[in-house]
């Protein structure tokens, strides 16, 4: 993966205003009928729904991580990630992103995560195999089942289940664009193409502000 973020970078620091291509409801994106609050109404809200299982969300991830590098500096974007539960699997991933965040190292795991699933074929589904894993970023055991079945994680768990069917989102990856657009592969035309419209629908927002 990290190979091919490099290749992206190249391609994909862009500046939001070079985008001159015209998207609509049905092409690019999807409307989402009833918008959803966002948590600061002063920003451009973008949420990527995924899960650490899917391999169409790990082959989305150095385009992710090369579109967050060319929106650094932009203050009016508030990006963050959002694990699905659509199936009993999926709760094990969800936890550990939360129980990453709680304990400050997500930007260290994350990728990791992506690449022991998806290049190294290890299962990590379980919360044992888990805490194993986090041990190799300094968290004991004990403080990972601490975190792992704590309150702050079913709290967030449970906020963004009624996010995300509260969007409507069906699959992973899909990326949420201030609470009123879902943007996936097949809307965009592509994984490369995904960020294009998300860059566009962050310029239309940012307009009616």
């Amino acid at each position: 993966m990290k190979k091919l973020f490099s290749a992206l970078i190249l391609t994909l620091l862009i500046p939001l205003t070079s985008y001159a291509q015209d998207y609509s409801d049905g092409n690019g994106y999807t409307t989402i009928p009833t918008p959803v609050r966002t948590a600061d109404p002063s920003k451009v809200e973008v949420r990527e729904v995924f899960w650490y299982g899917c391999p169409h969300c790990y082959h989305l991830e150095p385009y992710t991580q090369a579109w967050k590098k060319s929106i650094a500096d932009n203050k009016n974007v508030d990006f963050n990630y959002m694990p699905a539960v659509f199936g009993r699997n999926w709760l094990a991933h969800a936890k550990a992103f939360y129980v990453a965040d709680l304990l400050g190292i997500a930007d260290k795991v994350h990728d990791d995560i992506y690449t022991a699933i998806h290049v190294k074929h290890e299962r990590l589904s379980t919360e044992d195999s888990l805490a194993a894993f986090f041990a190799n970023y300094g968290v004991s055991e004990d403080e990972f089942h601490k975190q792992y079945n704590s309150f702050a994680v079913e709290s967030r768990l449970n906020q963004a289940d009624a996010k995300i069917r509260a969007y409507g989102v069906r699959g992973t990856p899909t990326v949420v664009v201030n609470g009123k657009y879902l943007v996936n592969a097949s809307t965009a035309g592509g994984n490369e193409n995904i960020f294009n419209v998300v860059n566009y629908l962050i310029k239309k927002e940012e307009q009616n502000q």
